[in-house]
């Protein structure tokens, strides 16, 4: 699940979490935790123009220094940036940040990437927004390498030209995962080519046998053997019969009808869902990522 409380965009930040606290935010990564969910996930912008600010909000926490937080007070969770603006800096800062992540974290890093949008954001650190697919290409190739087993990581590009230069420590896993997000045609070909996950954003369900097609297709015209995570963001949901209006497009209801609702995203070929529940306060939504864990999640794969 994508974590509540670290970004706050209108379009999806419950009321409660204006006022939330980082106790808050720990609670309910241990909640992830404990309930065995699959990862914790933690978005990114350096700063938000204010013609942006009313519908993207100001709050955004720093996705390394938030999951290096939280790796601290999880076990088993894994750690997604979804998704790290990786253009907007070097790949050997991104790659000492990360690997540091994974070395304190046990090696339970999953890097999210993606190209952004938000051309201020870009200027301001005097990046080119035009050539931000490029630049991304680049920059997860870098990163490949930089992360890698090899304490001095060589990479020689059009951007970025790099060797003997060490870094250590390095990351706990051999090979960190690194998933593309972004439904346009050029983020779907980036997944398919470059990445180990493709993490859509928000696609509607009829959309994604066509994309999932797609990406398939052009991972096997690229000769990559090797299996890529499908991802996809569900609907807001909510365990059982809500008191409240938790808005029209929420799926609600008991354990068997929202699984079997679910259900429909593997039978499109998706391998992990992200999850939203609506909530109006930390208990609730606490109560309700039990509930979904205990009552829900043992049917999905039935």
């Amino acid at each position: 699940m994508q974590l509540p409380v670290q970004s706050q965009s209108s379009l999806y930040a419950e009321a409660w979490e204006a006022g939330a606290t980082p106790g808050d935010l720990i609670e309910i990564a241990r909640t992830a935790d404990r309930a065995g969910f699959a990862y914790v996930a933690c978005c990114d912008h350096v700063a938000v123009p204010r013609r942006l600010a009313d519908g993207m909000g100001l709050i955004w926490y720093d996705p390394v220094a938030t999951l290096a937080h939280l790796a601290a007070v999880t076990e088993h969770v894994r750690l997604l940036s979804h998704v790290a603006v990786v253009g907007l800096r070097h790949p050997l800062v991104t790659a000492k940040q990360y690997a540091t992540l994974d070395h304190l974290g046990g090696g339970r890093l999953i890097l999210g990437v993606g190209a952004g949008h938000v051309p201020e954001e870009f200027a301001a650190l005097g990046v080119d927004f035009a050539r931000r697919g490029p630049l991304l290409d680049e920059t997860i190739d870098a990163l490949r390498a930089a992360l890698g087993p090899e304490p001095y990581p060589e990479h020689h590009g059009p951007r970025y030209d790099f060797g003997d230069l060490g870094q250590l420590p390095r990351p706990a896993q051999r090979r960190v995962p690194v998933w593309v997000g972004g439904s346009s045609p050029a983020a779907v070909r980036r997944a398919a080519i470059r990445g180990d996950g493709w993490l859509p954003q928000g696609d509607p369900r009829p959309e994604l046998p066509a994309r999932i097609a797609r990406l398939r297709r052009l991972r096997e015209e690229a000769g990559i053997e090797e299996p890529i995570v499908v991802g996809a963001i569900t609907e807001p949901l909510y365990v059982g019969a809500p008191s409240w209006s938790v808005g029209r497009r929420t799926l609600h209801g008991g354990p068997d009808a929202l699984a079997e609702s679910l259900r429909a995203y593997a039978a499109m070929g998706v391998d992990q869902i992200q999850v939203r529940f609506r909530s109006r306060s930390r208990a609730e939504l606490t109560d309700q990522m039990r509930a979904f864990a205990a009552d829900v999640a043992p049917h999905l794969d039935a």
